[in-house]
């Protein structure tokens, strides 16, 4: 978890904070491609022919690129659960003396990265509406989101000066990405002030 979130750091901080960067490679370039399909004509419409029309290349292609649609599927969904973490690894990089600041900012970047990513809808979500081809994957890979955002979480937390007991510390990380992973289903306020006022919660349970 914390080696794929590493990983991805580096290479997707900018896609994540603002406008994307131009993919750099023929993998990247297909990856796009597959997700503007999925997310405007359903992922039952992909299909490795049609991603070779509109990349530019032969099918062949694209399955010595990619594997199977199934292969496909899975490096969309990591491709943007890596992008996910890679903005909370961001945050806290940019506030490294700042724990609550680092809680705040990574809320508001996670919740303003949300708001037109259906694709993130999707995996957080898993079982409420997906595609029911893509429905066992996104299911999987939601546990992924959580598990992930708590372990990257907590190996930042880790850094800081927190005086509470390691169950109380856990407990308090899990309820943090919990709110936030919620609120990126069901907004109620602008990203900044969602992060604000969970910020606010973190500050009394974090102390």
């Amino acid at each position: 978890m914390s080696i794929l979130a590493g990983r991805s750091a580096t290479r997707e901080q900018g896609a994540f904070a603002g406008a994307p960067a131009a993919p750099s490679s023929l993998r990247e370039r297909l990856l796009e491609a597959a997700v503007e399909i999925m997310t405007t004509d359903g992922w039952g419409r992909v299909t490795m022919a049609r991603l070779a029309d509109h990349v530019g290349v032969s099918r062949q292609t694209v399955y010595n690129e990619i594997g199977t649609k199934n292969d496909l599927a899975e490096a969309v969904v990591l491709r943007e659960l890596d992008r996910f973490l890679a903005g909370v690894n961001r945050s806290f990089d940019e506030n490294p003396d700042d724990l609550i600041g680092a809680i705040r900012d990574s809320a508001r970047r996670v919740l303003k990265y949300a708001q037109d990513n259906a694709l993130l809808h999707a995996v957080v979500s898993a079982t409420h509406g997906a595609d029911t081809e893509l429905l066992p994957l996104l299911t999987t890979h939601s546990e992924y989101l959580l598990e992930g955002a708590k372990l990257v979480v907590a190996e930042r937390v880790a850094s800081y000066d927190v005086d509470l007991p390691e169950a109380r510390l856990d407990a308090s990380i899990d309820m943090v990405v919990r709110l936030v992973l919620s609120h990126v289903m069901q907004p109620t306020s602008t990203p900044a002030q969602t992060g604000e006022d969970i910020a606010w919660i973190a500050a009394r349970v974090l102390g």
